[in-house]
């Protein structure tokens, strides 16, 4: 009896030892603290990143007076494997889906994207975006020929559905010297079905000999509808946004299909803005836009613009913009005082 209970005696202290002293196990132990935090680490990296602004503002006007949003986005990005990425936008002022696109760059001479996304055509549509932007609103020569106030009735916020490759060359400093871009739509606008068989065709050539220094070029052609109604444009600009002074002009034109038979529109603009001090930039734009050139007289609008930017911190934007918009006789009134205060928030 005495040898049993001391046996057990034993054997409960060898366990107490055991217990208290170095094991095999806890070096595992440490090491899943240590791999629990890294495992979390590339679970989140492959998550989607997500990011957005929110734009809202007031505008006086001779006409009208009122408070608005202008846009509300929501992003959601992320890569697939390296070098295949996505994006997905929606917007919430007027919900729609903006963004949706798989882009694959192999290269950096050649990558391809496929989905909706902003038509490569112009410097303003793809090149500022809302945190670069300097002004409220695009000028009317671009929103009126590609698809944001569309004179053939589309409303796409400068996209479409398709499919695009591009690329650039000759890497200096940072940027290419030569980028392309050709892309294929269906040339009815975002979140649209195609309405006929052919599809719109677009070419731009961006050429950066020095930095902050673009000339541009581009072209769109395409049919749009049932009646298969041409649309064809076709710009050009140049461009030098370097340190604080920004100047910057684009000349647009194009021709498009009717039931009343083809008309063609026309205009241009030229920016100059002055990066000062305090995270302040002013900014002044001439912008003029004819529907019809046959018609220029009648039918075009001169836009005069004086703007105020100003970034108290990194993520939010202050905008001022005075316009004075003078109209042809084909509209009911001759000019038009606005007023604009807009603020951006960025997350």
């Amino acid at each position: 009896m005495k040898k049993s209970l001391l046996t057990f005696f034993c054997l409960l202290l060898c366990g107490g030892l055991s217990a208290n002293g170095p094991s095999r196990e806890l070096p595992a132990a440490q090491s899943d603290a240590v791999e629990t935090p890294a495992t979390w680490d590339k679970i989140r990296a492959h998550l989607p990143k997500i990011s957005g602004f929110l734009q809202a503002g007031y505008q006086y006007s001779d006409t009208s007076s009122e408070f608005f949003v202008k846009r509300a986005r929501l992003s959601l990005t992320g890569d697939i494997v390296p070098k295949f990425d996505y994006k997905i936008q929606f917007e919430f002022a007027k919900p729609r889906l903006v963004d949706a696109y798989l882009q694959y760059r192999p290269f950096p001479q050649f990558g391809l994207r496929a989905g909706q996304f902003k038509i490569p055509f112009s410097l303003e549509n793809t090149e500022y975006g809302v945190s670069a932007f300097e002004f409220i609103d695009y000028p009317l020569a671009l929103s009126r020929l590609m698809a944001f106030d569309e004179v053939c009735g589309l409303a796409a916020s400068g996209r479409d559905i398709g499919a695009a490759c591009s690329g650039g060359f000759f890497q200096r400093n940072g940027y290419s010297v030569v980028r392309y871009d050709l892309a294929v739509f269906n040339g009815e606008g975002i979140n649209t079905r195609d309405r006929n068989k052919s599809k719109d065709f677009v070419a731009r050539l961006i050429v950066q000999p020095l930095a902050g220094f673009v000339v541009s070029g581009s072209y769109y052609r395409g049919e749009y509808g049932s009646s298969h109604f041409l649309r064809e444009r076709y710009g050009a600009g140049v461009c030098y946004d370097c340190g604080p002074f920004i100047v910057r002009g684009e000349w647009f034109g194009g021709t498009t299909g009717s039931s009343e038979g083809p008309f063609d529109s026309g205009g241009w603009y030229a920016m100059a803005g002055w990066r000062a001090p305090r995270n302040l930039t002013l900014t002044a734009r001439f912008d003029s836009f004819a529907f019809d050139c046959a018609r220029r007289s009648s039918t075009r609008q001169n836009n005069y613009t004086a703007g105020l930017l100003w970034s108290p911190v990194k993520y939010l934007r202050c905008q001022f913009n005075y316009t004075y918009e003078d109209y042809g006789r084909f509209y009911d009134t001759s000019g038009r005082h606005v007023a604009t205060v807009l603020f951006t928030g960025i997350f």
